[in-house]
């Protein structure tokens, strides 16, 4: 893992410095505190923080080809690297080190641009050809890590982060209005859109070329699924058989994520998917694993009775966190700094947090469970959605509260639901259920009243933009031919997962404490085999991941085996509003800071403030629109007002003293 920066210009375009490469590979050294280094030749520039993970002496970068023609910076990890060297190697490919990036050369030197469709990995990557006078930009299919460009001043810059290109003279953070509509609709920007004006993401599984001519950007890879009528490529296949597939694929997919050389860890949760992964290292390796968890003081969010069930049962050496409403409020800055984004959730704070303690106790790389839920269909807002289906054929079903009861096993930890609520929310959508957005538009309109809280001049400027209309004229043309679980499981597949959990709560906390995460259930031939599982073997009646559960129900205790999914949350308002609130809230709410800002109305803020310090909670909207303004204010302040300070008290201390160095 590592962070990479860097640009390409074009013949008549002033020339980027050394410096200039040194300043933008700086702003994102915690992605790589081992190793950093740059190099600039006429119309490019490479430059690349390294955290050593494979081939620690010999994989230094940037890096070329014997004769300089091509360079290479590589953030990520290539997990088939050693099938794709044996392959290369009885081609007559020879090597010079055993880095994963030295196969990506060699890949692009046989192939191309479609180098990429070998890689089994998380990665964004940057190939300077000089023989085509070619840059190529590309990252993994999922989304796991990150890429931005922008063009100024006749370059195209690009990094890992944001910030990065921020160090560039010229280059101002402004907050896109639109992405602001789509953050309090969506909760994530729709790629390649960022929260920054005139700054891009490249998408998940595409690439972009630029040469002096233009640029391009095409997609390598798109999640499929099949068609809801007809036989699908699993047609005939028994549940037993498929379980037996699924299982080999997931150990398979565990295995290549334990090369590394330097010592490999897990999250563990107490939920299924961290669960499994822990239980499949348990398997493949006979060496005690080091495990971390976080735990929460309020009973409403903990899962530490569950967690050290799994420990007991794997024998794991743990270690475990404990967040606070104080903690959460102390961190959130930095969380900020290192997301670039407004959030809505508290939930990457704890994470944020934990990536710490990983990182204090040694560790450089970590297993989690993120994208089985996608995958397998897990979240509540599937079942959900089928739910409310039935409702809508059913309106006087007698069955309505019990199966109320099964969706939400752990509703007595909840506050604020009733019967009546639930049956109001379950009765909402039947009039909207030819709409491809129809599984997520519950949780959309709830967001969208949080955009209630917006100033009269950024409703102007937003005008009549839709943020659900775009999402759904982005969506593929097969989309209405799916079954209606496979259209939700897109939609986080491919929206929420890389827009929000796989940035905002995957590789921007772990990185911040430069900590790699890897996800074996986004091994890309795990999520095209998941894709053809029958929708009716992935949620049994009310039993989500049914399949999955199937496959591994003799690695895990019972208990933790058929236990329901449990949604991992953190506190939210009174981390801001409570007896805890940190001194940063009354200066970035009250009314001069809101109204000098301009993204949001005083009067209504300082109204939602003070509903929150009188309640002990407050409903789901305006949970959201708290952390929502705090987070909005909060990225004012770091990217526009401020410099990037917040990011340094995220640092481990040794990275925060190469910085001041």
């Amino acid at each position: 893992m590592c962070g990479i920066a860097g640009y390409f210009g074009t013949p008549d375009a002033p020339v980027p410095t050394e410096a200039l490469l040194n300043d933008m590979i700086s702003a994102v050294a915690h992605r790589g505190p081992d190793e950093c280094a740059v190099v600039a030749r006429p119309g490019f520039g490479f430059a690349h923080a390294r955290l050593s993970i494979i081939d620690i002496s010999g994989g230094s970068q940037p890096m070329s080809n014997p004769d300089g023609t091509v360079w290479l910076i590589f953030n990520g990890e290539i997990f088939n690297h050693i099938e794709l060297r044996q392959e290369l190697e009885e081609r007559g490919r020879r090597f010079r080190t055993k880095s994963d990036t030295e196969v990506i050369l060699h890949l692009y030197d046989e192939k191309g641009l479609d180098c990429v469709e070998d890689l089994n990995g998380d990665f964004s990557f940057a190939i300077w050809d000089s023989r085509r006078n070619r840059l190529m930009l590309a990252r993994d299919r999922m989304g796991v890590r990150p890429l931005f460009y922008t063009e100024h001043n006749g370059c195209l810059f690009f990094a890992s982060e944001v910030k990065s290109l921020l160090t560039v003279p010229g280059i101002q953070a402004e907050l896109d209005p639109y992405a602001l509509d789509e953050i309090f609709t969506l909760w994530f920007p729709l790629s390649p859109r960022t929260a920054f004006k005139n700054v891009l993401e490249l998408p998940p599984g595409h690439v972009l070329t630029a040469t002096p001519s233009g640029q391009l950007v095409r997609p390598y890879w798109q999640l499929n699924f099949p068609d809801a009528e007809g036989d699908g490529p699993f047609n005939g296949r028994t549940e037993a058989d498929m379980a037996e597939e699924l299982r080999a694929l997931l150990f398979d997919a565990s295995k290549i994520r334990l090369r590394s050389d330097v010592p490999v860890g897990a999250y563990l949760s107490g939920g299924l998917d961290s669960s499994i992964i822990t239980a499949a290292v348990k398997q493949i390796t006979p060496d005690t694993l080091r495990t971390f968890s976080v735990t929460f003081e309020s009973d409403e969010f903990d899962e530490r009775d569950e967690q050290q069930e799994m420990v007991r049962a794997l024998g794991t050496q743990h270690e475990e966190l404990t967040s606070s409403l104080a903690d959460i409020g102390r961190d959130f800055p930095a969380v900020i700094a290192h997301t670039e984004t407004p959030l809505l959730r508290t939930g990457p704070a704890p994470l944020f947090a934990l990536s710490g303690l990983v990182n204090r106790a040694g560790f450089k790389v970590v297993l989690t469970g993120e994208g089985a839920d996608e995958v397998f269909a897990g979240y509540d807002i599937f079942k959900e959605a089928k739910l409310r289906r039935f409702c809508a054929a059913q309106p006087d079903s007698r069955f309505r509260t019990l199966l109320y009861r099964r969706l939400y096993p752990y509703l007595p930890k909840l506050q604020n639901q009733s019967q009546s609520s639930l049956a109001a929310f379950f009765s909402a959508g039947g009039a909207s259920l030819d709409d491809p957005l129809y599984s997520h538009l519950p949780r959309f309109r709830t967001t969208a009243g949080t955009k209630l809280f917006l100033s009269r001049d950024i409703r102007e400027r937003i005008g009549d933009y839709d943020a659900l209309a775009a999402l759904r004229d982005s969506l593929p043309a097969d989309f209405t031919r799916w079954h209606p679980l496979s259209q939700a499981q897109y939609l986080e597949s491919s929206y929420l997962l890389p827009g929000y959990i796989l940035s905002s709560q995957g590789d921007r906390m772990s990185m911040a404490h430069s900590v790699e995460g890897r996800y074996p259930f986004l091994d890309h031939r795990l999520v095209e085999f998941a894709a053809n599982i029958p929708p009716k073997m992935k949620i049994r009646a009310l039993r989500e991941k049914h399949i999955l559960r199937e496959a591994v129900q003799d690695l895990l205790p019972k208990s933790i085996a058929d236990r329901p999914k449990q949604p991992y949350r953190a506190p939210e308002s009174q981390s801001f509003a409570g007896p805890c609130a940190p001194a940063y809230v009354d200066e970035q709410l009250g009314p001069e800071a809101i109204e000098k800002n301009g993204y949001f109305d005083a009067g209504a803020v300082g109204k939602l403030l003070a509903k929150c310090r009188k309640r002990p909670s407050v409903g789901t909207r305006d949970n959201m629109a708290l952390v929502g303004i705090v987070s909005t204010q909060l990225w004012h302040k770091e990217f526009v007002d401020g410099g990037q300070s917040e990011v340094k008290h995220g640092l481990p201390h040794a990275v925060a003293q190469q910085q001041e160095h």
